[in-house]
């Protein structure tokens, strides 16, 4: 099988377990946090944003409510608003890699701006489903278990899915299917959800 297909059949997969009323109603998750990885194999990127589309539109069609927050586009987003992107442009210019990457995180921040501009959508729009995705875009600034451990406690009320492009094994995040970005074991795997 092609990844083209393993790919497609995947979503066929998560559009059968996401439109299903036991995840809606977050049933049998047994006190854990109503959060789902679902991981991909990078070469399958464009594919996988085509997907993320259609599993949308056809989920809509099916009366189900979901938001989509690009973590890339929401931190150029923070970015713009607090200091501009051309600003942060200079500061890449004239620092080293690291002082850069501390002075983005600092902008972004993921307590006092990310975290708030992703609730203040969810609140404007009332999805039934949160969708994140723009992991690999934003790594190393900003790394996908630091995302979900921050959303725990804000987001409880509607099912969340994060696209990620790598492997989950159920306790570990592998960025790529090469890079550990770290343990987080509160998440279920979306693949090996039942229906």
């Amino acid at each position: 099988m092609t990844i083209q297909e393993i790919t497609h059949n995947k979503f066929v997969h998560v559009l059968k377990v996401v439109s299903s009323d036991s995840f809606l109603k977050m049933d049998a998750l047994g006190g854990e946090i109503p959060f789902w990885i679902a991981p991909y194999d990078i070469e399958a990127h464009n594919q996988v944003e085509v997907e993320i589309k259609n599993l949308q539109t056809k989920l809509a069609n099916m009366g189900i409510k979901t938001e989509l927050i690009d973590l890339f586009e929401l931190s150029c987003s923070i970015t713009e608003a607090n200091i501009g992107l051309e600003k942060m442009f200079e500061v890449e210019k004239r620092k080293d890699k690291e002082k850069f990457k501390r002075a983005l995180q600092s902008t972004v921040n993921i307590h006092d701006r990310l975290i708030p501009a992703i609730i203040e959508r969810l609140n404007a729009v009332e999805p039934q489903i949160l969708f994140i995705k723009g992991v690999s875009s934003v790594y190393p600034f900003i790394r996908s278990h630091t995302v979900l451990n921050n959303l725990q406690s804000a987001v409880k009320h509607i099912p969340t899915v994060m696209f990620f492009s790598g492997a989950y094994s159920g306790n570990s995040l592998n960025l790529f299917g090469l890079m550990k970005d770290d343990n987080y074991y509160r998440a279920f795997n979306i693949d090996n959800q039942k229906i």
